[in-house]
């Protein structure tokens, strides 16, 4: 919306990007207005993230018809981290595991996570109150540095929120003799328990070179344009921060779609309670908006089965989207599908640009009386740059120069679990039939090739369960199988979620809940004997692009409200822009005894003889950090807020003072650009760009 000569801009529009796993989603708002200008919808291109967002934000921009550099603002959501969590991805990693012994790595996940990559484990350490525990090895650490074959480190010491001594110490030898990124468990959490400390800091080393692409490819595409506005990310917790700064602190954007998606619901509903649920193509978000808040899960975000020290909100995520895996059940007389949580490309959209080749092996297959093992899947190859394989790995990845039917890439079953290997680090993608495949064979959706889907799902009906007999007769029956399957596992999310969340059930399993017969016979209305009825009992609000098609079923096996918003396909997009920054820095305050009270600050422990002074410098240093955290994030015109929570133990009548964990937020709407306007030379031009708060 430009302005004409002599007059001012329009300084109320905010562009808003999505980048998930299929697709990634623009939109421009009018934040003085409250309207969506324009949306668009672009297939996210994970080799070159920067052309799926390019095309989106070109898209927005033209249906909005406003000009690149009318844009205030720029945010970015994304699910990418969260994915990559749920499927097992990233990048190869190390851990320096500082004054902690084996057993510490069977604690919280971490050997799990760890998935193999390597740990350095030397002595060092703090004890509670930020004493050394022993001195830090450094010449073992600069030895295990010579050949260490990874993209990052995680370093992780024992007791380090206490006293970052030897994590600052190791992390500037890692830096200095390899050059990779680092991460410190203590800067993504003032918590106390190392090894879930060390968990967070080795899922944000693994996802740092993802993130970077990313936020990348949006910077890169926004100058290319001539968008001046400065860029922001949605955190966990909803929150925005700056690019610089989410590029350190990566793991803070697990759960960004899934926020971003909670606080667009609330935009464009209104509703103060209900249930959001958002299905992606790789995930389906749940979460109860409650008195118009998100809920923020106290024990940190929990993705793909680990539980990290991440604040974020209280999300159930769960590997079950349009673009799902529909995997056969082999076992038993009966067989069945179920869906997730491996995310696999769709037939019917790998077709689009190799109808060819697909059409050709679904075509052979068919003609066959018998369905080979990897018939209907193929291998597609991401082009990233790949270390730490072995010689199967390396010799099958050298295979897949292109996009192919996956029995051809194999020369031995011996690769079937190196390829296994090669998809969880992201190297290779495949390709079979998913719900987006039996939605086009059924006509729901048209945007990619049914005709692919079709073969692709009739193939599959082809298939023999435990009796011998045809999975289906036809393909539309496997079809609407499947869509029945997506819509049964749907219930489940947000029955789980529910009970979750219902404090009548607190400490119950709701997923045993979920599945309870009882509660399922409730939601049939079952009339006998005994009359049972159960049904959600807030409003289900519906997001994502395929929403519209897939929620109705839901609602109704729920007995549920359904809210499907006009904009349900962009909320993600839409909740990135209407966010505030807010920065928290937590600090904690101990005793060892009379007159000894430490401040466990960000540079080390502080020793003072009251307790008064010691909170006193641990709430300033406090004040400070967040502050100048929330301006680096890009906020302006901040608002501090503080919550003190002191534990005290009464002694022969009176009070002790144990400890203290103090915690300051600081909070603000963002700094945006205010192109100004002025007379040069008796013309009308715009002259430099001014940050400022909205």
């Amino acid at each position: 919306m430009t302005g004409g000569r002599g007059h001012k801009r329009d300084m109320g529009l905010f562009l808003g990007v999505d980048t998930g796993g299929t697709y990634t989603d623009a939109v421009i708002l009018n934040s003085e207005t409250d309207q969506v200008m324009g949306k668009a919808k672009s297939l996210t291109t994970r080799k070159d993230l920067s052309q799926g967002i390019g095309r989106a934000v070109d898209a927005a921009l033209a249906a909005a018809q406003v000009a690149p550099q009318d844009v205030a603002m720029v945010s970015l959501s994304t699910t990418l981290a969260t994915n990559a969590l749920v499927e097992g991805q990233g990048g190869r990693v190390a851990l320096v595991f500082i004054g902690f012994d084996d057993g510490d790595l069977e604690r919280g996940g971490l050997r799990e996570a760890l998935g193999g990559d390597p740990v350095i484990r030397i002595a060092g350490g703090h004890g509670h109150a930020g004493q050394e525990f022993a001195p830090l090895d450094l010449a073992g650490l600069q030895l295990a540095l010579v050949d260490h074959g990874v993209m990052g480190f995680a370093v992780a010491s024992r007791f380090a929120t206490r006293n970052p001594a030897h994590e600052l110490a190791a992390r500037e030898m890692i830096r200095r003799i390899t050059g990779r990124p680092v991460t410190c468990s203590h800067e993504l959490s003032a918590n106390l328990n190392g090894p879930k400390r060390a968990l967070t800091a080795v899922l944000n080393a693994r996802l740092i070179g993802m993130i970077d692409r990313l936020v990348t490819a949006c910077e890169s595409h926004n100058t290319k344009r001539g968008i001046t506005a400065p860029l922001m990310v949605v955190r966990g917790d909803g929150a925005l921060i700056s690019a610089a700064m989410v590029r350190e602190r990566p793991i803070e954007t697990i759960l960004s779609g899934p926020a971003a998606s909670i606080v667009g619901a609330r935009w464009l509903t209104g509703a103060d309670d209900a249930l959001v649920s958002d299905i992606g193509g790789t995930t389906t978000d749940v979460a109860l908006l409650k008195d118009g808040l998100p809920e923020i899960d106290p024990l940190g975000a929990r993705v793909g089965g680990y539980r990290t020290m991440v604040e974020a909100v209280a999300m159930r995520t769960t590997g079950l989207g349009g673009d799902s895996e529909a995997h056969l059940i082999t076992e038993g007389l009966d067989g069945g599908f179920t869906l997730g949580p491996r995310r696999l490309i769709p037939v019917s959209l790998l077709a689009v640009d190799h109808g060819p080749m697909v059409h050709d092996a679904l075509d052979r297959a068919l003609s066959q009386d018998a369905v080979g093992e990897h018939d209907g899947r193929f291998v597609v190859p991401m082009g990233f740059e790949a270390n730490g394989l072995t010689a199967r790995e390396a010799g099958l990845l050298a295979r897949i120069t292109q996009p192919m039917p996956l029995a051809a890439a194999f020369t031995s079953r011996l690769e079937v679990a190196a390829m296994d290997r090669l998809v969880a680090r992201g190297l290779v993608m495949l390709a079979g039939v998913t719900p987006s495949d039996a939605s086009h064979v059924l006509g729901g959706l048209t945007d990619w090739d049914g005709v692919a889907a079709e073969k692709a799902v009739r193939l599959l009906a082809k298939r023999r369960n435990g009796r011998g007999e045809r999975v289906a007769p036809d393909a539309p029956t496997l079809a609407q199988a499947i869509v029945d399957q997506l819509t049964e596992q749907t219930a489940t999310c947000l029955l789980e979620a529910a009970f979750g969340e219902d404090p009548a059930f607190a400490g119950e399993d709701g997923a045993v809940l979920a599945q309870h017969p009882l509660l399922r016979a409730g939601l049939a209305q079952h009339r006998g004997i005994i009359e049972v009825s159960a049904r959600i009992g807030v409003p289900v609000i519906g997001l994502g692009a395929s929403a519209p098609y897939y929620y109705g079923a839901v609602g109704v096996r729920l007995g549920a409200k359904m809210i499907l918003p006009e904009h349900a396909g962009v909320a993600n997009a839409i909740g990135a822009v209407v966010g505030q920054i807010s920065q928290r820095a937590t600090g904690v305050v101990s005793s060892a005894g009379e007159g000894q009270f430490t401040a466990h600050l960000a540079y080390g422990p502080e020793r003072f003889t009251t307790k008064e002074a010691a909170m006193g410098a641990m709430l300033a240093a406090l004040t400070d950090d967040a502050a100048a955290r929330a301006r680096l994030a890009g906020a302006d015109e901040l608002l501090i807020t503080t919550t003190k929570d002191v534990r005290e133990a009464e002694v022969e009548g009176r009070a002790m003072f144990i400890e203290a964990t103090i915690s300051v937020t600081a909070s603000g709407r963002p700094r945006v650009a205010h192109a100004t306007e002025a007379v040069v030379d008796g013309e009308v031009g715009v002259r430099g760009t001014v940050y400022g708060a909205v």
